[in-house]
């Protein structure tokens, strides 16, 4: 039998910040495209646009609507969304080189009437786009670059129009099933967020977020997809490979220290006449805390 031996030295714990996080897409920006093509997600199918089109309707996002891709890379995801479903979107990255490749793509494929890319940091969303007019900000993988979650959540609750949906699918932190495991899930958590410049998210303390903002929590699920269609991690393998990046030496001692999760969220309806729906209790504790509701 094999046993996990324990590590003298843990990676640091990383800063995280909009500049490392630029310079890592910078500097390995000609293999993420090799390896993952437009769309740079992990957990994902065989199939992309069935996967796009799960997402966008996971959200419950309308044709027509007014988005924003927070942390677009090179605006795959946004691009089948303009085509498919006809929505504006304003794009976000940090990256130059992302940001430069998704404008030729825009132009390539004739979406520049409907996408606008911006080279900002998204925690600063509010400081360069109008707020309270988007129907939704949706984040594809790119939540755990934030460094300070709830200030991206405060920033996309300032974007948000009244009934405006936020949509996350993203890694979350392992729980473990058993307590020697946690040690083990914690160490390769740390060379994630070590070498992706990553903060792979606390699922409860996201949520202790979301509840203490005043969102309304539409669900929380793992991703709801055939297992027909599903491609395995072995494209994050490739990618680890091309680039010797946290690359994995012993996958028989290897524990997979991540759950992927979907979050839908909605902020309140200001107006109680048009709030009479299932989320009429949150929306009415809400208007009560603001005093926003008739004494």
């Amino acid at each position: 039998m094999i046993f996990w031996k324990k590590k003298k030295v843990k990676p640091q714990k990383p800063s995280s910040t909009p500049s490392d996080v630029a310079a890592f897409y910078n500097t390995y920006h000609k293999q993420f495209k090799k390896v993952y093509g437009d769309v740079i997600q992990a957990f994902r199918t065989n199939n992309l646009e069935n996967l796009l089109n799960y997402e966008f309707n996971s959200a419950g996002f309308n044709k027509g609507d007014k988005l924003i891709d927070a942390g677009c890379g090179v605006c795959g995801p946004a691009i089948h969304f303009a085509k498919e479903f006809k929505v504006q979107i304003d794009a976000i990255s940090v990256s130059d080189e992302q940001v430069k490749e998704a404008e030729e793509e825009i132009i390539k494929n004739q979406k520049a009437n409907y996408i606008k890319v911006h080279h900002k940091d998204y925690h600063q969303m509010s400081s360069f786009l109008e707020q309270e007019t988007y129907d939704g900000v949706y984040f594809l993988e790119s939540f755990g670059h934030s460094f300070n979650k709830k200030i991206l959540l405060d920033e996309t609750w300032k974007m948000l129009k009244p009934g405006g949906i936020c949509y996350i699918k993203d890694l979350f932190l392992k729980e473990p099933i058993i307590s020697s495991h946690k040690e083990k899930i914690d160490y390769e958590v740390g060379r994630i967020n070590e070498s992706y410049k990553y903060d792979v998210s606390d699922l409860y303390e996201v949520l202790k977020i979301i509840r203490k903002k005043g969102f309304i929590l539409n669900f929380v699920k793992t991703i709801d997809l055939d297992i027909n269609d599903f491609e395995n991690l072995a494209i994050s393998n490739e990618f680890q490979e091309l680039t010797g990046i946290s690359k994995i030496d012993n996958w028989e001692e290897y524990i997979f220290p991540v759950d992927f999760f979907e979050i839908k969220i909605t902020k309140p309806i200001h107006d109680l006449s048009d709030g009479l729906n299932r989320y009429f209790l949150q929306n009415l504790y809400y208007l009560q805390v603001k005093g926003e509701v008739p004494s």
